[in-house]
């Protein structure tokens, strides 16, 4: 089996988020806000790891106990003469990979990732360290149970997925797709919603499925408000526990209980009690209510959010990852996307779909610029658009857009595009973070900002005028729509995530041409314009020829990333329609891409045009049928005929840069009881180092870690 994808080299690119002078700006009390939050959020991404692969628990022990025992630098005396200086950079790399993807299956993409180093240098390098020399039996033992999942690899576990197609820890290894849908529709007849659950199977004596479906919660006795004792369904068994993560929420509860002495103003105390409340009790709806509370709160100047919130990593699209994350506010280059937002109502005009499948009203978000401190989590996006989720919320009281401004200026300094001529590299390179900028704000918010879905209640009242609503494909009245109970996660499933990101990304590239909209980017130069557009539709082709199918697994032909699988269809749409040229120029080598930018705006933007508006309709009736029918046709990843994509992957693979590892900063209260930024240097030792001193209690942390190891193991480590 080729290892290229599943090793990360030791050239692995490695930043240092510079969030100083943004910090610097902040008053005492600001500061001490987000201390607790950052905090409160570091401790809830070990929750991440958890949700990444049955071993990660353990290995997070492992490596924290090694680097929390002894210094970068000692254990690299201790292992000098023992292994190459090439070895230990690349067990370095290797644990920076597994914290920054928060286990060892990638968070860009859902690989596993796999040391640079064989089995038996790294149990050198184990066996040097001070951890070992403390506790040789129990570090030993550790090693042990972990190193089968450090090196294993096989077409069972290279990958995320349900049983047989990968590894999960959202269902029981036993858990198929035939389980998971019928739990899915269990939860639909008792309107629940998967987003803080996980789901664990047993079988009886007599081969009955019982389903365990488990609650985040710091409580874990019942309580008939959030459990539900256990009743048989189809044949099979099924009850709501909670408990899940108890003993990580309280430390996440406890900072965020200390933020509260340091809120803004009382929106802000609201929303950390609800969400407090809802990481105690297993609460979704104080979740909900808390980000309604956050999503009122304009502008604040210490910019944070908490929960269980995408739904990427889930193989059928429906439990979200834990994230934490803070940051600080630019207001000076927020203003730029608050324009953008008071002109959105026209904008959505502008859109191929009719006004009667746009929301009633449009809630004008936030959109804000930020400098983050801590995105805690499996990645590090360079934008949001949240709560994504709550459906209901984001139609009714709005959301928040925010640019992640120095994640995008990290992302942006290291790219190379070598299936481009060179005159189309240098436009690249010249334009795609202007460019970039203006996608980003299209994409979140009139991308995840339109739309409506059409509903009815339980007692039969439409949120639409189904006598009257036509559907612009077929000419006839709108004749489907979301049942009670039915969200547009629990309809559209697995590819329910990388639709939507898909049809964002469409409604940028739509709107791109919109001479209103670049001027309120500071473009009006009508040569800067053409040459911007250009390369925003260059970057999306180049995006989804030259990079996406690294995310695709040719063994179970599935995609491992929501944004690669959407680039890739839009990339799709534009060599059907003519626009886009690709050719092998060197057999097995390389790729040239070229876009015709004559008929972007005519023949581009029709095709795009057509393609979003199926993609609109679909998602607004819940037509899942037609929907995936649609996105398996422009996201299959063809073996032969002129464009070979699943052989030119190799090529893909061959230039494929390293994706960059980003080094949060940490803080501290000094002794004069203020608020200090902890910084590291840019390389390997420095991101090693920010994790030692991430947690004040880190060998209470392995404790807890080990006992949610030993708690769940029985879920993956056998098929009872």
């Amino acid at each position: 089996m080729d290892l290229r994808e599943f090793v990360l080299e030791n050239t692995t690119p490695i930043v240092y988020l510079d969030c100083k002078q943004a910090f610097d700006k902040l008053t005492d009390k600001e500061k001490n806000y987000l201390h607790n939050y950052t905090k409160a959020s570091y401790y809830g991404s070990l929750i991440s790891f958890i949700q990444s692969s049955p071993e990660s628990p353990q290995i997070f022990n492992l490596i924290h106990g090694i680097f929390t025992s002894e210094s970068v630098d000692s254990l690299r005396s201790a292992c000098k003469g023992k292994v190459t200086d090439e070895e230990f950079t690349s067990f370095l790399v290797y644990c920076c990979g597994f914290y920054s993807n928060a286990g060892n299956y990638k968070g860009f993409g859902d690989s596993k990732i796999l040391p640079g180093l064989d089995e038996d240098k790294m149990e050198v390098i184990i066996k040097n360290s001070k951890l070992y020399a403390s506790n040789k039996t129990k570090t030993e033992k550790l090693w042990n149970e972990v190193k089968s999942g450090i090196f294993s690899l096989t077409d069972a576990n290279k990958s995320l997925g349900l049983k047989d197609h990968g590894i999960t820890t959202y269902f029981s290894s036993n858990c198929t797709k035939e389980d998971a849908d019928l739990v899915a529709d269990w939860m639909k007849q008792r309107k629940f919603e998967a987003y803080i659950c996980r789901t664990f199977k047993t079988v009886d004596q007599s081969e009955k499925a019982h389903y365990e479906i488990r609650l985040a919660s710091a409580e874990t006795s019942d309580n008939d408000r959030y459990t539900l004792p256990e009743e048989e369904w189809n044949g099979a068994y099924f009850k709501i526990t909670r408990g899940d993560y108890s003993e990580i929420l309280p430390f996440v509860n406890k900072y965020l209980e200390e933020a509260i002495d340091y809120v803004a103003n009382d929106g802000q105390k609201q929303m950390l009690s609800y969400i407090v409340k809802s990481f105690k009790d297993g609460d979704l709806d104080a979740h909900k209510e808390g980000s309604r509370y956050w999503v009122l709160d304009r502008v604040p100047a210490v910019e944070a959010y908490i929960g269980f919130m995408f739904t990427y990593r889930d193989p059928v699209g429906e439990r979200g990852e834990f994230f934490g994350w803070t940051s600080m506010i630019n207001r000076v280059l927020s203003e730029k996307f608050q324009n953008l937002v008071e002109n959105a109502e026209n904008f959505l005009e502008c859109l191929p779909w009719p006004s009667t499948f746009e929301k009633d009203v449009f809630s004008k978000p936030d959109f804000s610029y930020v400098d983050v401190m801590a995105f805690a989590g499996s990645s590090v996006p360079v934008g949001l658009s949240i709560p994504i989720t709550y459906e209901k919320l984001r139609h009714k009281e709005g959301f928040k857009n925010i640019t992640l401004g120095n994640v995008l200026k990290c992302r942006f300094g290291i790219d190379d595009y070598p299936f481009l001529t060179e005159e189309d590299e240098a436009l690249m390179k010249k334009y795609k973070e202007a460019a970039f900028e203006v996608q980003l704000g299209l994409h979140e918010l009139l991308g995840h900002g339109s739309g409506k879905l059409f509903t009815v209640d339980e007692n039969g009242k439409f949120n639409f005028n189904k006598d009257s609503v036509i559907n612009p494909l077929t000419n006839q009245n709108v004749d489907k729509w979301y049942q009670p109970g039915e969200t547009f996660d629990s309809k559209f499933k697995a590819i329910g995530s990388s639709y939507e990101e898909c049809r964002s990304e469409a409604v940028a590239l739509h709107l791109m041409f919109n001479r209103d909209i670049l001027k309120i980017f500071g473009h009006t130069d009508e040569t800067e314009i053409d040459n911007l557009i250009y390369v925003g539709w260059l970057m999306m082709a180049y995006a989804g020829a030259g990079r996406a199918t690294e995310m695709w697994n040719p063994s179970t032909k599935q995609w491992g990333q929501a944004h690669s699988r959407g680039r890739y269809a839009l990339m799709k749409v534009m060599l059907e329609s003519g626009i886009l040229e690709i050719k092998e120029t060197e057999p097995n080598k390389k790729l040239l891409l070229s876009l015709d930018r004559d008929k972007i705006e005519t023949v581009g933007r029709e095709a795009i045009a057509n393609f979003l508006l199926k993609l609109q309709v679909y998602k607004s009736i819940g037509d899942y049928e037609s929907a995936n029918e649609l996105y398996e046709k422009y996201s299959k990843v063809d073996e032969d005929g002129p464009h070979p994509f699943a052989k030119w992957r190799e090529i893909v693979l061959i230039n494929r840069k390293p994706r960059l590892i980003v080094i949060q900063s940490n803080s501290e209260i000094d002794s004069e009881g203020k608020v200090q930024l902890k910084t590291y240097e840019a390389n390997f030792d420095g991101f090693i180092n920010s994790w030692r001193e991430r947690f004040e209690n880190p060998q209470e942390m392995c404790e807890i870690m080990e006992r949610v190891w030993i708690k769940d193991k029985c879920h993956f480590y056998s098929n009872e």
